[in-house]
Formats: structure tokens, sequence, C-alpha cells
């Protein structure tokens, strides 16, 4: 499964968030949760979906990058 438009990273995460464009946030399950816990509660508070069944190396790739990714929003058309 690929994720067309994303939004990758914790502070790009973070920022599509709080702008009101992301439709679901996808948790990496072996990230650090100190780096995910307040995504899911910043979710949590504005009611996205969040889903976690994923490795950070499976998120990179699904992402299109070439590196480990801990958090990845969907954005929004």
């Amino acid at each position: 499964m690929e994720l067309e438009k994303r939004a990758v990273g914790v502070k790009q995460s973070r920022k599509a968030i709080r702008e009101g464009r992301a439709r679901r946030a996808h948790l990496a399950s072996d990230a650090d949760p100190a780096l995910t816990g307040p995504i899911a509660a910043e979710c949590a508070a504005a009611g996205i979906p969040v889903e976690t069944g994923w490795t950070m190396a499976q998120l990179g790739r699904a992402c299109g990058i070439a590196v480990g990714a801990s958090v990845a929003v969907e954005l929004a058309d």
C-alpha cells in the first residue's frame, strides 16, 4: 500500500494535524513512544483515526522514502 498525498515525519505530520489537513495518521509500532505518543494524543483530540500496523521500514517504503518513518499522515483532498 502506498500513501499518495501525505506528510512524513513528526514535524510535518503535526503541522498537518494542527492545520486540519490530516485525514488519517499512521504510526510505526517500533518507533519511540516519546515521538508517537504526542501525535496519537493530538489525533485523538482532533478526531483523526490512527493506524499502528506498520514498522518504520514499511512506513518509509509506503511513503516512497529510502529510510524508515515513525509517523506519516494521509492528507485530505
